[in-house]
């Protein structure tokens, strides 16, 4: 791609493209580094217990406790952010995820008691949200050109990191301890995520103007927070994303008893049972639809690509429903659901910046990000389903017009209500 000069002289005609794929490139990697806090947390949890006694509810409320802290509060973190300013705020917030993030599974590896490891998890959550804003900010900053595969890239680092550390994590673990597992990934983690926020920096006014026309529209004002949240575009938005997390979170936490119930579970294919082998395969898909939907919605449209994805979603919810009792059907679709779920996390941050614009993108975008907690509440009704149908049947009935529904609103409602608040500015 052939370089532009940006609108100050004092910066080079090289740095806006040089710089701007190194901020990307920190970006990924300091998602990377926190995807173990979510992600790993699995293969600490029979250790803990088997060390303490502690039921499995009581340490997995720890768990509950990082979810929550790290989805509802990236809006203050964003805000911050972006209050800073593009030479500050990135590299302070950032830093500062990195101490919280070490902190976290540093508390976690001393913890003697539940109290102990729930603050660990407060903690670590903090961190965590703070990284994963600040990163996801730094990319439609820095991307206004290709928004939707910046932000896909940054978040299949969160979405597939832990690929890179399960053996490691294991073996520490199983040869000595989960503590010495917690404090040694938890130091090393979080220090190089406090080192590289030093290299991070927002762009400056205008240098990214030059970069390439947007094959999308795209505002040329930027909404505050309250102007945002004022606007029908915004709750839109945050209702379809509910919809669509709900649909993928009741069927995907599910997926393991669903195997069970299918008698599929234990079932050898290619060397590995089903459930292990869905496993592998739906994480390849979570982390790939990321970039792949956002590229396809950079080049076609944010409305037109969730039309695509969340179709192709709704069918593979009534395809894993329907046909998923054949071991090999059961992989395909299952993979299918996370082929066309992942990418709600490059998607719906691409359209909110390009709909309210980047100055305070990182707090916009972190404000709809917590759509992501409050479906998280919606995911239990699953099982009532499931109890009150006699069977998964229902559920995936529900999930797949949940998407539908979803595509609707984006072609009949969110397409024309975005067009006219362009138009506006």
């Amino acid at each position: 791609m052939t370089t532009t000069t940006t609108a100050r002289a004092d910066i080079p005609a090289v740095t806006t493209e040089s710089t701007r794929w190194l901020q990307l490139i920190v970006c990924v990697a300091c998602m990377i580094l926190i995807a173990n806090l979510q992600y790993g947390w699995t293969f600490f949890v029979n250790p803990i217990s088997k060390a303490h006694g502690w039921s499995l509810a009581s340490i997995q409320f720890a768990f509950s406790i990082f979810i929550a802290l790290e989805t509802w509060l990236t809006p203050i973190e964003g805000w911050i952010v972006d209050s800073l300013g593009g030479r500050l705020g990135a590299k302070l917030v950032v830093a500062f995820g990195g101490i919280m993030v070490a902190a976290g599974w540093i508390i976690n590896s001393y913890a003697d008691s539940l109290t102990l490891l729930y603050l660990g998890a407060a903690v670590g959550g903090i961190g965590g949200g703070a990284v994963y804003a600040t990163s996801v900010g730094q990319a439609v900053k820095w991307f206004p050109d290709r928004r939707g595969l910046a932000v896909g890239l940054t978040a299949a680092g969160y979405g597939a990191g832990t690929a890179l550390t399960v053996i490691p994590i294991t073996v520490t673990i199983n040869s000595a301890g989960y503590q010495a597992a917690f404090f040694w990934f938890g130091l090393v983690q979080g220090g190089l995520v406090f080192l590289l926020a030093w290299l991070l920096r927002g762009p400056e006014p205008d240098e990214v103007a030059g970069v390439g026309a947007s094959k999308v529209a795209q505002t040329k004002r930027s909404y505050t927070p309250l102007e945002a949240l004022s606007t029908p575009a915004f709750w839109l938005l945050y209702i379809m994303f509910v919809m669509v997390s709900a649909s993928g979170l009741m069927a995907t936490a599910q997926l393991a008893p669903i195997a069970k119930d299918f008698h599929i579970a234990d079932v050898i294919m290619l060397g590995l049972t089903t459930l292990a082998l869905a496993g592998i395969v739906d994480n390849v898909c979570n982390g790939g639809a990321r970039p792949l939907f956002g590229w396809i919605s950079d080049n076609i449209g944010r409305e037109n690509t969730m039309v695509i994805a969340f179709g192709l979603g709704g069918i593979a919810y009534w395809l894993l429903g329907t046909l998923g009792h054949a071991p090999w059907a059961f992989v395909v679709f299952a993979a299918l659901i996370f082929l066309t779920w992942g990418e709600i996390f490059s998607l719906f941050p691409s359209t909110c910046t390009d709909t309210f614009g980047t100055k305070f993108a990182t707090v916009n975008l972190s404000l709809l990000y917590t759509a992501k907690g409050a479906s998280a509440f919606l995911v239990p009704i699953a099982n009532l389903i499931k109890d009150a149908a006699g069977g998964w049947h229902m559920v995936f009935w529900v999930t797949a017009i949940m998407n539908f529904v979803v595509v609707a609103l984006a072609v009949f409602v969110l397409k024309p209500m975005r067009a006219r608040l362009l138009a506006q500015g």
